[in-house]
């Protein structure tokens, strides 16, 4: 039997890859699926409002012809097929489109319809500006704070340099107490002057840190003929005041 033979050239010459039939059988379920679909819509009975479009297109996309009594009227008064309409021809050339409101809603719901989205998309963009606003005023703060935070230890800094100068040089004439308490660096800010989150022992006095540093620098300068900025002891107080820039930082930058 030929079918049974499967040493025949016939057998051999057929692709027998795995998994081939399974994908095969696939291919003509799809394509079975495919045409009973085109004939259910080919079948299927149109709604009266399928039908009615389909009939008012058919007729919108349909020339008038002199059957028409108005399009006869103006072929009576010269009008020809594709001219504009008026003595100068300066009128439109395709007629009014209609506009078929198939929906229940009643006239002007659309219009209001739009109104209302415009509106939701203008507040969505006024929200998204006044955030972007938001964001960009809370990154400028911050950066005005980190820029204080920065000043303020620079200028503790500078004051803890100041008290250990003063220090020096008052014992240096045998001052033993301060003039102010505060105007010599204590052991316990010695220990602690490099710790973020420290209690200023100093805290005592009314004074801010930059009053305090002005007022030490001041001392400094009367009292020692010492500019703390310039790191240099002067003989008098006529070679500090005609060799030495300033009493502050910014004077001396």
């Amino acid at each position: 039997d030929e079918e049974n033979d499967y040493m025949s050239d016939l057998f051999i010459k057929q692709d027998v890859r795995p998994g081939l039939p399974m994908v095969r059988r696939m291919k003509e379920a799809l394509q079975k699926e495919e045409k009973q679909k085109e004939a259910n819509e080919k079948n299927r009975q149109k709604s009266i409002k399928e039908e009615e479009k389909e009939r008012r297109d058919l007729v919108l996309k349909s020339a008038l012809g002199n059957e028409n009594k108005g399009f006869a009227l103006l072929q009576k008064m010269g009008y020809k097929s594709g001219q504009a309409l008026g003595k100068s021809g300066e009128g439109i050339v395709e007629p009014i489109p209609l506009n078929i409101k198939t929906g229940r809603s009643g006239l002007g719901h659309e219009e209001l319809k739009k109104r209302k989205a415009e509106e939701k998309l203008e507040n969505y963009r006024r929200k998204l500006h006044m955030k972007k606003q938001a964001n960009e005023q809370a990154a400028d703060d911050f950066r005005v704070r980190f820029k204080n935070k920065q000043e303020e230890r620079k200028m503790e800094g500078d004051l803890r340099k100041s008290q250990r100068a003063c220090q020096q040089l008052d014992m240096q004439k045998d001052i033993d107490v301060p003039k102010e308490t505060w105007y010599w660096l204590s052991s316990e800010e010695e220990d602690k002057k490099d710790e973020e989150d420290k209690e200023d022992e100093s805290t005592s006095s009314d004074l801010s840190v930059s009053e305090k540093l002005h007022s030490l620098t001041a001392y400094l300068r009367e009292e020692h003929f010492y500019c703390i900025w310039c790191g240099t002891t002067y003989e008098d107080s006529e070679d500090l005041s005609s060799n030495c820039p300033g009493d502050s930082a910014a004077d001396h930058d």
